[in-house]
């Protein structure tokens, strides 16, 4: 219920008529797109502070969540050590310090620690930090680095001396943060972006030690529906550059000890053909969809003829497995495959004496290979985890087949205990017909007869799948009574290449309707009720999360919309703002009639109409680079004009961060905490 007395700020409305396809739709609130209007800002700032007002009874429990979640955090923490080049890398934490320190130590653990970078010195000063990027040259007397400080995912590059501790003057602005050197340690490839539409367009090549501003540009990608990247190769011989859309892959090569040659072509672009490849001795390995092999296969091709027609298949498409990633060693080939929803990690010898898959005996988890740099070893690093198993770093010798637990994520709660808690699958019918999984976890002894509090969770885009992994700050909801649920739905991969097919394009409202009828089948089999049913989605799932509001919003009682991406059709006909081009295969291009029309059928913005919504919480940054501040704005501007109810509508824009939030290891907890409180508050937990 809106509190008496407190009224929601109210956007002026300014006629801006879009016509498009003999269409034209009417969008009052299209000026709140002008960032440094200070009307625009005014109006953030009166909905900050209408969020403010009412919440003001939950302040205390936010920040008595946030302590409880921080408290769960081991603080004094470091990460697993790797080996790389003659060194061991790894990160660690201190007690009462939100950033980390990046450190190594020469050939032994016992060696003296070298502090490369600490962050919490670095971030003084700034709302907003970010450091990323972090490449060693070939000597290990240099690192390069990428700072962000403003949160719009725009870095700048500078370079460290190790041996002096010194930071050379070199500044690169406006790049992805990444870079790569060659093996003469002094030559750096890095990504640069475009100003305007954030798109990584350019590689230039930078010579230490002179002014950058005589880099030289050595690939310009001017399709707009690409961007591009470069790396350099486990094997270290290769510097390859990358071409990606939605849809396509093209590689260029350069021997890495020769960084002033030309770039070879590996495969130039087809449309709808991806391949990612990787070096071992005398040929290259290829995971492709090549031919139509829409879950992927493996293909190999000698070093001196890498077009498509000498590729030779190793292991065939097939239509129940997903091929994920590959990752080489000097005697094994290591495949992250997904089968029936769930992760695989293949191990197979070069000499074809073994073929063997790791044993995972869990109904839901997650598996992935982990920080592999080495390549000359027989021992794989993997993660392990579950809804209810915290995170493990895993060694396992390939040829012995012995497995050493590195460690285990530690939750410093003395009640805590994996054992207390249940996870599951099940399955729900959608409309039509197909079935979707959902993954479960909740506190043993709860009962299903309606009355549990439900959070449903999804995403639902760019083949992105949300695996089912553990949290410690979501004991907080699980101890108080909670079911969460993630929803497996159509424009993941969960289930191979085709989930995703059949939840883009011209099948998207398949992701709404998914989420729409796992919603349906958590209330009919009594796990919930729409009293007691919350749904949650950031990003494209903050779109998810605008579709089922205005779809079925008597199924919920309430929705948290994070950075929201809801104004989908005008977004996507606007090709000046970061992210647009490239989205054509994801979304469609409105440009065409066909698919401005699917798309306004189901856009969040333009479909808001008179009815009753449920409670909503919607947050956003407002240095946002992928989904502008605006677009949350607007939607909640068009829900205040339009909803018949008196449910809580609150917005939140951080002023000082993009579209992850906060930075800093605990400042992202405030964040959970306020979203927890919101639901928490409906459901009438108040501590």
């Amino acid at each position: 219920m809106i509190k008496e007395n407190i009224q929601p700020p109210k956007a002026k409305k300014i006629a801006k008529e879009l016509s498009m396809h003999g269409d034209t739709r009417n969008d009052n609130y299209f000026w709140l797109n002008e960032r440094e209007n200070p009307e625009v800002v005014k109006f953030l700032e009166d909905e900050n502070d209408y969020n403010e007002k009412m919440t003001a009874h939950t302040k205390q429990f936010q920040v008595d969540l946030f302590e409880e979640m921080k408290s769960r955090i081991k603080e004094d923490d470091s990460s697993v050590p790797y080996k790389l080049n003659g060194y061991w890398y790894y990160i660690r934490f201190e007690v009462g310090k939100g950033y980390p320190i990046y450190v190594r130590k020469k050939e032994t653990l016992e060696a003296e620690e070298q502090i490369l970078f600490d962050c919490n010195e670095m971030a003084e000063g700034h709302p907003y930090f970010k450091l990323s990027g972090l490449s060693v040259s070939p000597n290990n007397k240099m690192i390069s680095f990428g700072v962000d400080t403003v949160s719009r995912r725009n870095y700048t590059i500078q370079i460290k001396n190790l041996e002096t501790n010194e930071i050379l003057p070199t500044k690169i602005e406006t790049t992805t943060g990444g870079s790569t050197w060659a093996n003469d340690n002094k030559t750096l490839f890095y990504t640069r972006k475009d100003e305007e539409t954030l798109r990584s367009d350019k590689i230039y090549q930078h010579i230490l030690g002179e002014n950058s501003d005589d880099d030289i540009l050595v690939y310009h990608e001017k399709d707009e529906t690409f961007n591009t990247f470069v790396y350099k190769s486990k094997s270290k011989k290769y510097i390859i550059i990358g071409s990606s859309s939605t849809m396509s892959d093209e590689y260029q090569i350069l021997d890495a000890d020769k960084p002033r040659g030309q770039f070879k072509m590996f495969q130039e672009r087809v449309r709808g053909v991806e391949y990612a490849f990787s070096h071992f001795e005398d040929h290259f390995y290829i995971i492709t969809n090549k031919d139509e092999a829409q879950n992927f296969k493996l293909m190999k091709t000698s070093l001196d003829k890498t077009t498509s027609e000498n590729w030779e298949e190793i292991i065939p498409h097939r239509e129940d497995v997903l091929i994920e990633d590959m990752d080489i060693f000097k005697n094994y080939l290591v495949l992250g495959e997904r089968y029936n929803g769930l992760n695989r990690i293949r191990i197979m010898s070069w000499d074809n004496q073994e073929d063997y898959y790791l044993p995972f005996d869990n109904e839901t988890y997650t598996a992935y290979t982990g920080t592999n740099p080495d390549f000359d070893t027989n021992v794989l690093r993997y993660g392990y985890n579950s809804l209810t198993t915290p995170a493990s770093v895993i060694d396992f010798n390939m040829k012995t087949k012995e497995s050493e637990v590195m460690k285990e994520q530690a939750v410093q709660d003395p009640n805590f205990n994996k054992e207390n808690y249940l996870s599951e699958r099940i399955w729900a019918t959608a409309e039509d017909g197909t079935q979707v999984p959902i993954s479960l976890v909740y506190k043993k002894g709860i009962q299903r007869d309606g009355s549990n509090p439900v959070l449903q969770y999804a995403y639902g885009s760019y083949g992105h799948t949300t695996d089912p992994s553990f949290s410690t700050s979501r004991l907080s909801l699980l101890d108080r009574g909670f079911i969460f649920a993630i929803a497996h739905i159509r424009g993941g991969e969960y289930l191979g290449r085709n989930w995703y097919e059949s939840g883009k394009m011209l099948s998207k409202r398949n992701t709404f309707t998914d989420f729409i009828d796992c919603s349906k089948y958590l209330i009919e089999q009594k796990f919930t009720s729409p009293k007691h049913l919350y749904a949650m989605g950031g990003s494209a799932g903050g779109m998810l999360m605008g579709g089922i509001l205005n779809m079925a919003p008597q199924l919920y009682n309430g929705v948290i919309a994070a950075v929201p991406f809801v104004d989908v059709v005008t977004t996507m006909l606007d090709d000046t703002i970061p992210l647009t081009t490239g989205e054509y295969d994801e979304w469609g291009n409105p440009n065409e009639k066909e698919y401005y029309e699917y798309m306004k059928s189901y856009s969040p913005y333009d479909n808001v109409v008179a009815q009753d919504y449920p409670n909503i919480l919607v947050t956003t940054g407002f240095h946002d680079s992928q989904v502008q501040y605006w677009e949350p704005a607007k939607w909640v501007a068009k829900l205040r004009e339009f909803k018949t109810d008196q449910n809580k509508l609150l917005f939140h824009t951080n002023m000082d961060a993009g579209h992850g939030g906060a930075s800093g290891r605990f400042e992202a907890l405030k964040e959970v905490a306020e979203d927890y409180a919101f639901i928490l508050d409906l459901e009438g937990i108040t501590k």
